[in-house]
């Protein structure tokens, strides 16, 4: 991890994990928006851990800054830390409905993709993309399976900043 050594060190990982995970939600949005790629409940369920993460973080840092001790920045790291190994938890979830390990929750019954630009007539019911169908596949995973290998990486990252910023030194 000696590559992430400069952003490893306070402040400077929360606000890393702040700009990553915006990237994933404005991902997430672009290919929905341009690829036509409509989130399933799962789907949304992981973004969901993203704009938690954003708020808690951002939180995080305001009260950081009113009272700047070593040891909340270390708490504020493993918070982020365990964040991100409830978004791997939900995107391995989602991988394993999409493999049919699990089923899928109530709400994913999958009734067809979601057109937001024609939703015609409120008083029927919208259809929803399944949860069980990956639109794609890159190196055997999908895009919940991919997104739950970043988040386990962006957790234990979280866990390095927290071992560094608690011994007061750069890297862990």
């Amino acid at each position: 991890m000696s590559f992430l050594r400069p952003i490893l060190k306070d402040w400077q990982w929360p606000l890393a994990a702040i700009a990553v995970s915006a990237f994933m939600l404005a991902a997430a949005h672009g290919f929905e928006t341009f690829g036509k790629l409509y989130p399933c409940p799962l789907c949304l369920r992981q973004r969901e851990v993203y704009w938690a993460l954003i708020a808690m973080t951002v939180t995080g840092l305001v009260l950081w800054k009113l009272r700047p001790k070593r040891r909340f920045l270390v708490a504020l790291n493993v918070l982020i830390g365990l964040v991100f190994g409830v978004g791997t938890v939900v995107a391995a979830y989602h991988s394993g409905v999409e493999w049919g390990i699990f089923p899928p929750p109530t709400g994913c019954a999958g009734d067809g993709p979601v057109d937001l630009m024609n939703i015609g007539d409120l008083d029927k019911p919208m259809l929803v993309p399944s949860c069980t169908d990956a639109p794609f596949y890159v190196a055997g995973l999908s895009m919940a399976g991919w997104n739950g290998v970043i988040s386990a990486v962006l957790a234990l990252a979280s866990f390095f900043a927290a071992a560094a910023t608690f011994r007061g030194r750069e890297t862990a």
